[in-house]
């Protein structure tokens, strides 16, 4: 197994380069690791990385989860498998991009219940303290990654939902207890 991590081009928050390259509800940004990353990785580790979106997973935790649903959503013939802790399914996504006003939150407001099946595994992960913007209608961690779990339920999509009590947002102890189950069944089958 071989993991490509990709650090944010800039500060988070409006305005941030992590929230133009990671929220923004396009294929761009899997564009971007298709055409420029992965060829580099293969290059600097002498590695040949497999083309089979079964054989790839996309993995991330807050808006990194939101850009790895992003990027399998919009290349379904690249990744299968999406791994997401404390996903970012809010409208978090600045500038606004007018092709997707309301940004992740999209995915379980309009994109999954209104759009044919995909051929994609999905885990999700959220805590109950993950709330940063509880309150605050789109901007709901908890009700966002609830959202989703609804919707990938009701389309019938192979999906786990884990609700972890007592964690807060990609809250390392959480991550660190679930990764070996997670990767057991996200990886099911292959």
């Amino acid at each position: 197994m071989i993991v490509v991590a990709i650090p944010p081009g800039g500060p988070d928050g409006r305005g941030g380069e992590r929230n133009l390259e990671y929220d923004t509800v396009s294929g761009r940004y899997s564009d971007f690791v298709e055409t420029e990353v992965l060829p580099m990785a293969e290059q600097v580790a002498r590695v040949k990385l497999t083309k089979d979106p079964d054989g790839r997973a996309v993995m991330g935790t807050s808006s990194g989860a939101a850009a790895s649903m992003i990027m399998a959503w919009f290349h379904p013939e690249r990744y299968h498998r999406v791994f997401t802790f404390s996903g970012t399914f809010v409208n978090q996504q600045w500038p606004t991009d007018p092709a997707a006003p309301h940004g992740a939150w999209a995915f379980h407001e309009t994109l999954i219940p209104d759009s044919p099946i995909k051929p994609l595994r999905i885990y999700l992960e959220c805590g109950d303290r993950d709330g940063y913007g509880a309150g605050d209608g789109m901007r709901d961690w908890v009700l966002a990654n609830e959202g989703m779990a609804r919707v990938l339920a009701a389309k019938g999509y192979h999906y786990k939902f884990v609700f972890a009590r007592g964690a807060g947002h990609t809250d390392r102890p959480t991550i660190s207890q679930l990764y070996p189950t997670a990767l057991q069944w996200i990886w099911q089958g292959y």
